[in-house]
């Protein structure tokens, strides 16, 4: 009942009501706590979980639930919650389904979250660009641009005011005047208005920079778009007109005064001169040139406003539009010389500013055409040695005369290059040097002649100019350029007749006797003078033919008393035939040597070269001479020294500088120095020669004399301008002047003696004057710089044509003008400065019609023109030719202009009507409109022509009653009712009608009509107002009756008659009948529907040739005609091109194919297929979409470049039932090396935009070198830059293109696409500038990326290699070291294999085992057999070492599971992490569970306690996973961890389980572990400790076996006291039964694997390590048995999607035989309690926290079905088992094991119970064991666990559990397979826990002592702590023997 209470309680809490808030968050938040506590009622957590909560409808699993905390959080990772579009989630609704763990009620509840919004989308503009344009003259205030309204502005997805927008206007730094030009009138509409007021003419565009921006709370969020709103002026009508041309003044818009000029001859004939040729054209425009559209621009009006004389009106005229001037009489010079007029022009809209200019008539005389030389410049060659009359030659070899012409168009005009006839009788003049020039004075040609002799050496050019005269006008000068060729007329000459000199015998060879010169005036080699003695030397003395200089020659000893004279030659070097020379005479003496021979300079002449910087003092040269005598010498300078610049030495002769040198003042000195001995004639003489070097310290000086104002004629290049000249009084280079052309090097050079030349040839209509700056410098290295400043004149050629004002002509004359009527005035301008321009007819055939005034231009006719007789004679109305304007005085071709004269008609003839009387009938009600009867006038006039197209009117005069009633339509002439009538019938009217034409002057003709009233009754009545008739097919065939209309009248015949609708006559009417009727081929496609107009008339009327329509008698017939599929479809193209990629996938659209039908509806419906021949694998290359025409892929074209595919289409209309046609498709394989990467400055959305356009420009271009060829867009992208083409531009654009040639079918070469576009890519930005806007234009034409990157790559080849050589090296020489660190580790290993080896070795030393002593002989010692022989007794018997297996393998089994603190106080063998087990066959080293190397708090932290099966009794244990020890507080908690188990444990664990499971939720968490410490003992204590045990194990556990594993256990009820006896079913059975909800465990029975094998022990290598387990608990809590056993439980993991198996139905368990045991404690519930250890410890240690919350963990999955058991023992074994107790073991959750630096260390033990026992020395192999007293310490803990003193408990049967609490268990188990990423969460009553009574205490010296008293302390303290008190207790195991 307190049971019941309990959970009637928990359900009622955790039914409490679930109220969940409402929460919003922003939407880029993660891990944002949504709920941060839902307030459930109950505990959702381990231990004590009382519900339990899931979350369901977790869209996209936004949701994470913590159930633990009851908090709710957003799952955002890696993604964002976006409320806005296209995700839109503005509510998320979840369910929390809430499940009582107690009663199994389940209760949802629904959370629903709401999105704000964030302000995390910025304003987009649906436009990229905006425009406006505004009207100059729109007042200020209006608003001029509502473009932003509606979607068309900003847009911005927020919600709420973070999507609301508004409007600003920005300050734009690149159009500051923008800013204040709008202003924004509504921030949220966006309306611009006008701020101040534009001006066109000076700004015609302005860029206002629109932010848009959003309206968020808080300002500093807001976010911003921006616009560009481009604003363009137009203009408007604010100006007034301007006489063109306009010259601005100041750069203003103000033009400067223009006057304009014509020239006319005195006594002309005006129909010769007008109109007048004004210079320039007179013309006037409006300032406001942009007004539109075009129609509303102002005409212009000219004025002549005043004028000097006053009696100009008698002489000139100015047409008001035109602006002709004309003259009205002929003018005499001689009382009119010029005519200076003021002419206006105003606009004829009023517009209150007129403009003025000035108009200068000229009055000419007759002779008016001035002379010309036929050249502008003419050089001349002369030879100075040609006698008097010897003519000039024009060229240097003197072979040809210089011949002047000179014409004069008065005489003859010339056409360009004829040559003249006529001599003009000029008379030419020259303005220099005529006394050694003259020009014969008559003939054609003029010769220039030499009239003096001239001298090369006087004058070498002379340049004078030559003028013509007719006697009235003189030409222009002309230049004339004579140069004088040298001649040998001049003798090289000595300065000397004779020369004498004297000689001493003791000169030596070589040495200079005398120095000739000889000078010769003429230049080249006629100048250069060479030397030659002729006779007198004899030999003994020779010259040089260059230099003159005679010396002794070699080897020539001189004698005394000798004489010598020499003749010498000296030459010039002219051909033989000129050469010219002279001779002189050389006396010689030799003289003896004087033996008082004055002393003897070493050389006669010294030589040398000072700078004119040289400092004072300084030592020039020595001049020491030589004294045969050796006395002394005195030197002195006789002469050259002046100015005592030089001191010379007197005694030691040195010549040193004793004044400051100025080269440019002295530049050499001749010192003529003496040294004397003092002896008579003891003096001698030497010459030096100084000359003094330059510094540069001049700069060079133009010549002051240099003109600075040249002229040169333009349109010549290398033509000589001028020349200066500048000086540098320095010497060499120093003084060497260089010229150069400072600001217009490009259009002048200079030469290197300062000559200026045209570079190119000038223009002077573009320029007529240049300053032109000439530097000069000097040759030093630091030049020094003069400039001269120049100006140019570029003077006038003739080398413009005249230009017409217009290029086309066209006038219209009128027939029959009167011969000389001017029709038209011509006018030329030549750009010359002087110019006669004259004109004529170039056409010979006008030349009979027309004549042109050759002066004024003006266009009269000839003869009178008859239009008619033109147009009967062929000749047409039109009259085209050439005129030409020709410059008299130029050698320019004429300019040409077409003239069309256009011959309009004369109104000849006056319309006729075809009738004289009409006659009509009318109903007497007809309505208005009603058509009567036509009339018809004719006109003999052209037809076409304007005087033949005749129009009516009615004559209101004569018939003004009837013309109110009745009216004629002017062009067609019928005659209808002009109101609705209501007249009497048999009433006649007369209507008079007039026929007028539109001829000049109109001419009309009159006709009467008489209308007469009809009577009624002779008005036929339709039956039906409309008729409307079935749909007539289009195909239907001729006479097809289409339907019939009806009339009816009484005794009349009645006549049918369509009378309008049918004016192509497709139908016909019977006019009996009324049968309407097909008469011709009807076509929907031209006209879908008819709308006949049908009369029924009496006959009497109709054979009266009259009719009477009325509202009764006319009716409307409607036909519908109905469309057939009568037309093919039709191909855009005849062959479809496309291209694939190599890399294209399958069913990428390739191309599209589009048809068209002309019919309609489902008729130009398509359905398109394709013929492709078969491929050899059988595949289609290509596939069709049938309805949209869309080729696309169907294979891979891996390497198949250069090849095509070609197929045929089918479109078939009617959805493919229909006609069909056919073209062809030619699809080639292309790659990136085809293509060419056209690179523009506009974004790729724009190029995207305008595809098509831009393909089309690109594809005419490549058209026009291969016609045919087709563009393909391969791809558009940003563009990409840089290095790797890694980076992209968004601003621009990539579109990568290639094209393919249709006669290979094949893809152009790459290089030839980029010749196609490249070389034309001028023409195509400029096609592509409508289309990509303002700034759009293409940067480049490319390659693709991938072929510039393996270019690059191939480039980089070369660096490459030697960067991996390099590599490879360090790669080497860092491996030396990693190799020898690998070889030390690895003998490091092996010497640690050594050491384990070595403790196998002694592990295999322990005894083999065999019959243990007897349970009386507790103090058999196990190491007193360990000696040296021990090994040897290991292998005495197979049977024996099975046994040891088996034994150790209890051991071991024990040894792992000995500590409960999960530390050890020793140092472990090399790795404290692994156990080491041996066997003699196979070692196995494991991972020690008592060490746990992961860190703490990983998912490994939480796996709980799982049972693993072993093998059979006789083989002992498995080995387990590792698992984890976790410290208390004062004490370690029992190792949560796998254990190892034979199967006679695994049996006792099953009911130890079941027993600890059936004691409730009080007592399902009772352990208590209270802190134990280990006391450090000697090896043989605790060898004693844990072989005791053992052996008495042995029989007991080989009686066991004996009786089979899983033979029958009994088991004693605490209730009834029963034994029952369990078979291996009913405790399996037991098992299977579902587990209650309050134990948290699963309701689904576990898998158990029990192995049975033979009595052998496998090998160690056979040994399998079991998967990773899975704990589970079952309920058999309602028995316990009285034989002890363990159970050892391994869960397999689930297969996936396979259903549990129903649990089986528990068995009745038999009654038990035995009595009952002890009675339990009274408390609620009752257990029993086993005796405990006597050892009770100072104080229990408090409770250890609770674990954390479990993370979320997959749903499980169900277990598959237990494998099949093995079969129960036969029935008489039950009888002679004992009856003994059954304890089932505890299975704890998983703890964690800190690091072993980290662990609570026990308390050190103390040295007196440091060795307990009698120490013996060790024998054999243990002498060298090294960590034998750790081996000592875990054998004596394992003992310490034994407990030989089993009380067994009571305990009873638990009810079974609903359903609903199944459900509820199944949410706690995890699937091991998810161990790793998602720990498992089970609650603490999962587990099968043992009460306190179980666990066992070890005391200080390990060993246990069983205690009464603190058996019934711990009873007391079970029973009155709570659950909760109790859950943190837990063992790690208890084994009961």
């Amino acid at each position: 009942m307190r049971r019941g209470w309990w959970l009637v309680r928990w359900l009622g809490t955790g039914m409490a009501i679930l109220s969940l808030l409402t929460h919003s968050w922003g939407q880029d938040t993660e891990g944002t706590v949504l709920v941060g506590n839902m307030q459930i009622n109950g505990r959702p957590q381990d231990p004590g979980r009382t519900i339990s909560l899931l979350l369901l409808d977790n869209y996209d699993y936004w949701v994470i639930l913590d159930p633990t905390r009851q908090r709710l959080y957003l799952n955002s990772t890696g993604r964002v919650l976006d409320r806005d579009p296209p995700n839109s989630i503005t509510t998320i609704v979840v369910q929390i389904q809430c499940t009582n763990e107690l009663v199994g009620t389940i209760i949802l509840h629904e959370v629903r979250i709401v999105v704000r919004d964030k302000n995390d989308n910025t304003p987009r503009f649906q436009q990229p660009r905006y425009y406006v344009a505004v009207n100059e003259l729109t007042p200020v205030g209006t608003t001029i641009f509502t473009g932003f309204a509606g979607n068309n502005g900003a847009t911005d997805i927020d919600d709420g005011p973070n999507g609301h927008i508004e409007y600003s206007i920005l300050y734009n730094p690149n159009d500051p005047a923008s800013n204040g030009t709008v202003s924004v009138a509504n921030t949220l509409s966006g309306h611009i208005t006008l701020a101040e007021r534009l001006n066109y003419e000076e700004r015609t565009r302005y860029l206002v920079l629109v932010q848009a921006n959003d309206r968020a709370p808080y300002p500093p969020n807001r976010r911003t778009a921006t616009t560009t709103l481009t604003v363009d002026v137009l203009d408007g009508d604010d100006l007034g007109p301007m006489f063109l041309p306009c010259v601005l003044v100041n750069n203003t818009r103000d033009c400067n005064p223009i006057t304009y000029h014509v020239a006319i001859p005195e006594f002309t004939e005006p129909s010769k001169l007008n109109p007048l040729n004004v210079t320039p054209s007179i013309r006037a425009v409006d300032m406001d040139r942009n007004i539109q559209p075009p129609s509303d621009r102002p005409g212009i009006h000219y004025f002549i406003l005043v004028g000097h004389p006053n009696t100009y009106p008698e002489y000139f005229s100015l047409n008001r539009t035109t602006a002709e001037l004309h003259v009205l009489q002929p003018i005499s010079r001689d009382v009119y010389q010029r005519f200076t007029l003021i002419i206006k022009a105003e606009q004829d809209n009023g517009h209150p500013l007129p403009a003025y200019a000035d108009l200068i008539i000229e009055i000419l005389d007759e002779n008016n055409q001035a002379p010309y030389f036929q050249f502008a410049t003419y050089q001349g060659y002369v030879s100075e040695s040609s006698p008097v009359g010897t003519t000039i030659s024009a060229s240097a070899n003197l072979t040809a005369p210089l011949g002047v012409i000179a014409l004069d168009n008065d005489i003859e005009e010339l056409d360009p290059g004829e040559t003249p006839t006529k001599d003009p009788m000029v008379k030419i003049t020259l303005n220099d040097y005529t006394t050694i020039f003259g020009l014969t004075p008559t003939g054609l040609i003029r010769y220039l002649r030499l009239l003096k002799p001239v001298d090369r050496e006087k004058q070498m050019t002379y340049t004078f100019t030559m003028v013509s005269s007719d006697g009235v006008q003189q030409s222009i000068p002309v230049t004339v350029n004579i140069l004088v060729l040298d001649a040998n007329d001049n003798t090289p000459t000595f300065p000397e007749v004779s020369y004498s000199v004297e000689v001493f015998t003791d000169m030596q060879q070589g040495e200079t006797v005398l120095q000739l010169t000889a000078a010769d005036a003429d230049e080249g080699l006629n100048g250069l003078v060479t030397y030659e003695i002729l006779a007198g030397a004899q030999g003994d003395f020779i010259i040089n033919n260059r230099t003159g200089r005679i010396t002794v020659a070699p080897g020539v000893t001189l004698t005394v008393g000798r004489s010598y004279a020499l003749t010498v030659k000296a030459s010039d070097n002219a051909p033989e035939t000129q050469r010219r020379s002279s001779i002189t005479t050389v006396y010689i003496e030799v003289l003896p040597p004087n033996n008082q021979s004055p002393p003897r300079f070493p050389l006669f002449t010294y030589s040398l070269e000072v700078s004119e910087a040289m400092r004072i003092g300084a030592i020039l040269l020595n001049l020491q001479a030589t004294d045969r005598e050796n006395d002394p010498i005195t030197y002195r300078i006789v002469s050259g020294d002046s100015q005592k610049v030089f001191n010379l030495s007197e005694t030691i002769g040195l010549l040193l500088l004793d004044q400051p040198l100025d080269r440019e003042t002295t530049d050499k000195y001749r010192l003529i120095v003496t040294a004397s001995d003092g002896n008579p004639g003891g003096t001698s003489t030497t010459t030096v020669n100084i000359v003094v070097t330059d510094v540069n310290d001049n700069d060079p000086k133009f010549n002051i004399t240099t003109p600075t104002n040249f002229t040169v004629q333009e349109e010549q290049a290398d033509l000589f301008i001028g020349e200066v000249t500048a000086t540098d009084p320095d010497a060499g280079p120093n003084g060497q002047v260089r010229y150069r052309i400072v600001n217009h090097p490009d259009l002048f050079t200079i030469s290197e003696n300062g000559s200026i030349y045209t570079r190119v040839p000038l223009d002077r209509e573009l320029r007529s004057q240049y300053s032109l700056v000439v530097e000069a410098s000097d040759g030093a290295v630091d030049p020094r710089r003069t400039s001269l400043t120049l100006s140019i004149q570029v003077t006038d050629i003739d080398d413009n044509s005249p230009m017409f004002s217009q290029q086309t002509y066209v006038v219209n004359v009128p027939e029959n003008s009167p011969v000389g009527t001017v029709v038209l005035k011509l006018s030329a301008v030549d750009s010359d400065l002087i110019s006669n321009v004259t004109y004529r007819i170039k056409t010979e055939s006008a030349q009979q019609l027309f004549s042109l005034n050759p002066i004024t231009g003006e266009l009269a006719v000839l003869q009178t023109l008859d239009f008619e007789n033109l147009a009967a004679m062929g000749m047409g109305a039109f009259y085209t030719f050439q005129v030409e304007a020709v410059d008299q005085g130029g050698v320019m071709p004429p300019g040409q202009a077409t003239v069309t004269v256009r011959i309009t008609d004369m109104n000849d003839f006056s319309p006729i009507f075809v009738q004289d009387l009409y006659k009509g009938l009318v109903a007497p009600n007809a309505e208005k409109g009603t058509v009567i009867t036509t009339v018809l006038a004719e006109d003999q006039d052209p037809p076409g022509t304007p005087a033949s197209f005749v129009r009516y009117r009615v004559d209101l005069d004569r018939s003004p009653y009837s013309g109110s009633i009745f009216d004629v339509e002017e062009v067609s002439g019928r005659v209808i009712t002009k109101v609705n009538l209501n007249e009497e019938p048999s009433v006649t009217f007369k209507l008079f009608v007039i026929a007028f034409d539109d001829g000049e002057p109109v001419k009309t003709n009159s006709t009467l009509v008489e209308i007469t009233v009809l009577q009624p009754s002779r008005i036929p009545i339709f039956t039906q107002e409309e008729y409307k008739f079935s749909p007539v097919s289009e195909l239907a065939p001729f006479g097809k009756r289409v339907g019939t209309i009806l009339a009816a009248a009484v005794n009349q015949t009645i006549f049918y008659s369509i009378v309008a609708g049918n004016e192509l006559g497709h139908f016909q009417v019977n006019n009996r009948t009324g049968v309407i009727s097909t008469a011709k081929p009807l076509d929907y496609e031209n006209v879908t529907s008819y709308v006949l107009r049908v009369q029924a008339d009496s006959m009497v009327v109709v054979m009266s040739n009259l009719r009477a329509p009325s509202k009764t008698n006319t009716a409307k017939v409607f036909i519908e005609v109905l469309d057939e599929n009568d037309h093919p479809p039709v191909f855009t193209r005849k062959l479809y091109i496309g291209g694939v990629t190599e890399d294209t996938k399958i069913f990428s659209s390739v191309l599209k194919i589009v048809a068209t039908d002309k019919d309609t509806g489902n008729y130009s419906a398509m359905a398109y297929r394709l013929i492709i021949p078969p491929t050899p694998e059988g595949q289609d290359s290509f596939v069709i979409e049938t309805y949209t025409g869309i080729i696309k892929s169907a294979m891979m074209f891996r390497n198949m470049r250069r090849s095509y595919f070609k197929f045929e289409v089918i479109a078939t209309d009617d959805y493919g039932i229909g006609l069909s046609s056919s073209a062809e498709v030619v699809v080639s394989v292309v790659n990136a090396l085809d293509m060419q990467v056209v690179v523009s400055t506009v974004p790729p959305t724009l190029v995207e935009e305008k595809k098509e356009e831009l393909i089309r420009i690109l594809e005419r271009h490549v058209q026009d070198q291969i016609p045919g060829a087709k563009v393909i867009v391969e791809a558009i992208g940003p563009r990409r830059h840089g290095d790797g083409f890694e980076l992209e531009d968004y601003s621009k654009t990539d579109l990568m293109v290639y094209a393919i040639d249709p006669l290979t079918n094949r893809a152009i070469s790459r290089q030839e696409l980029f010749k196609f576009l490249d070389g034309n890519v001028l023409d195509i930005n400029k096609e592509f500038q409508p289309h990509l806007g303002e700034g759009g234009r293409i940067l480049e034409i490319r390659s693709p990326d991938i072929v510039a990157s393996v270019k690059k790559a191939a480039q980089a080849v070369g660096y490459t290699e030697g960067a991996l050589l390099a590599l490879a090296i360090i790669i080497i020489l860092c491996c030396i070291p990693a190799i020898l660190i690998v070889m030390v580790t690895y003998k490091q290993f092996k010497e640690r294999q050594a050491e384990c080896a070595k403790t196998a070795r002694i592990q295999m030393a322990l005894p083999p085992g065999g019959k243990a002593p007897p349970a009386a002989a507790p103090s058999a010692n196990l190491y007193e057999e360990l000696g040296d022989n021990s090994i040897l007794q290991a292998k005495k018997s197979v049977v024996k070492e099975a046994d040891h297996q088996r034994i150790f393998s209890t051991f071991a089994c024990r040894s792992l599971a000995a500590r409960s603190n999960g530390e050890l106080h020793v140092n472990l063998p090399k790795s404290e992490s692994n156990v080491t087990f041996y066997s003699d066959r196979n070692p196995l080293t494991t991972h020690n569970p008592v060490y746990d190397n992961s860190p703490i708090g990983s998912p490994h932290a939480e796996r709980r306690f799982s049972f693993s099966p072993s093998h059979s009794a006789a083989l002992g244990c498995n080995w387990t996973m590792p698992a984890r020890i976790h410290g208390g507080l004062h004490s370690y908690e029992a190792p949560r961890r796998q254990v190892l188990m034979d199967p006679t444990t695994w049996e006792l664990q099953i009911l130890r389980a079941a027993m600890n499971g059936g004691r409730g939720t009080e007592s399902s968490d009772a352990l208590d572990i209270s802190g134990s410490t280990e006391t450090k003992m000697s090896v043989r204590e605790q060898a004693r400790q844990f072989e005791q045990p053992t052996l008495l194990e042995q029989p007991l556990r080989q009686s066991r076996e004996s009786l089979g594993s899983f033979s029958s256990v009994l088991v004693r009820d605490r209730d009834s006291d029963e034994i029952l006896e369990l078979t291996s079913d009913t405790l399996f059975s037991i098992m299977d039964y579902p587990y209650s909800p309050t134990s948290g465990g699963r309701d689904v029975p576990p898998s158990i694997i029990i192995s049975q094998g033979e009595e052998q022990w496998p090998l160690a290598s056979q040994r399998p390590t079991p998967p990773v387990l899975r704990e589970s608990s079952s309920s058999i809590s309602s028995y316990m048995t009285v034989q002890p056993c363990q159970i050892m439980v391994e869960l397999i993991p689930d297969p996936p999607d396979i259903p549990p198996p129903l649990p089986p139905r528990r068995p009745q368990p038999p009654s038990p035989p035995t009595s009952p045991p002890s009675s339990p404690p009274p408390s609620p519930p009752s257990v029993s309690f086993l005796p405990e250890p006597r050892y009770s410890p100072p104080s229990p240690p408090p409770p250890p926290p609770p674990p954390p919350p479990p993370p979320p963990h997959h749903k499980p999955r169900a277990p598959p079905p237990p494998p099949p058991l093995p079969s129960p023992p036969s029935p008489a074994s039950v009888h002679s088992r004992p009856v003994v107790q059954f304890v089932p073991t505890s299975l704890p959750p998983v703890s964690m094991l800190r690091p072993v630096s980290e662990r609570k260390h026990p308390r050190p033990l103390d040295p007196a119970q440091a060795d307990v026992g009698t120490k013996r020395e060790l024998k054999g192999i243990l002498k060298n064991i090294q960590n034998l007293a750790e081996i000592e310490r875990s054998i004596a803990n394992l003992y310490s666990q034994v407990d030989k003193n089993c009380k067994a408990p009571k305990f009873t049967k638990k009810p079974p559990v609903t359903e609903e609490s199944e459900g509820a268990n199944k949410l706690q188990s995890s699937d091991p397979r998810h161990e790793q990423s998602t720990p498992k969460t089970t609650s603490s009553s999962s587990a099968v826990q043992i009460n306190p009574a179980t666990s066992v205490n070890c005391t200080e010296d390990g060993t246990s002592q069983p205690s009464v008293a603190a058996e019934a302390q711990r009873s007391s303290q079970l029973n009155s702590n709570s659950p909760s008190d109790l859950s943190e207790n837990f063992s790690s195991q208890s084994t009961v023997l």
